[in-house]
């Protein structure tokens, strides 16, 4: 049991690691997030971090299962890093940069490149596949709050 955890504890630090770095790029984003004019459905500010946390480590274990399949080949990592890279990027671009527009449209890449990462997990893992679609659903619903906050703003 303690061999499987050291083997995993890598796969779920890194996206965790992805995110708390940006999270300390973007400090006091979710102030500044809150004064803007929101569109209709926008959570409160507490349930991100929460939800990205959830993410995150759902992104380890996936990468986690797909690593150790037997299986993996190195596009199938490469997209999922692409992907986390979009990710970080995307954080500064709409929070320190308020671009609000341009960090729509790197939203949709990063959303087309999530899409890859499951099509490439999925031929390896399906399961590691479904744990990557709570995240493709957010991204989805992290874009329409992206461009509300493009119209309202």
């Amino acid at each position: 049991m303690n061999t499987q955890i050291k083997n995993i504890l890598p796969f779920l630090l890194f996206p965790l690691a992805v995110g708390a770095f940006a999270a300390l790029l973007t400090t006091g984003s979710m102030e500044a997030y809150a004064d803007l004019c929101q569109p209709p459905l926008s959570p409160p500010g507490w349930v991100f971090p929460v939800v990205w946390t959830i993410l995150y480590l759902l992104m380890g274990f996936a990468a986690y299962l797909v690593a150790n399949s037997g299986k993996c080949t190195n596009n199938d990592l490469f997209f999922y890093i692409l992907q986390l890279f979009f990710n970080f990027l995307w954080s500064i671009w709409f929070f320190n940069c308020g671009w609000y527009l341009f960090s729509f449209f790197w939203l949709a890449a990063l959303w087309l490149l999530i899409f890859a990462t499951i099509k490439s997990f999925g031929a390896v893992s399906p399961e590691a596949a479904n744990l990557m679609l709570p995240y493709l659903a957010w991204v989805t619903f992290a874009g329409y709050l992206n461009l509300g906050v493009y119209f309202l703003n």
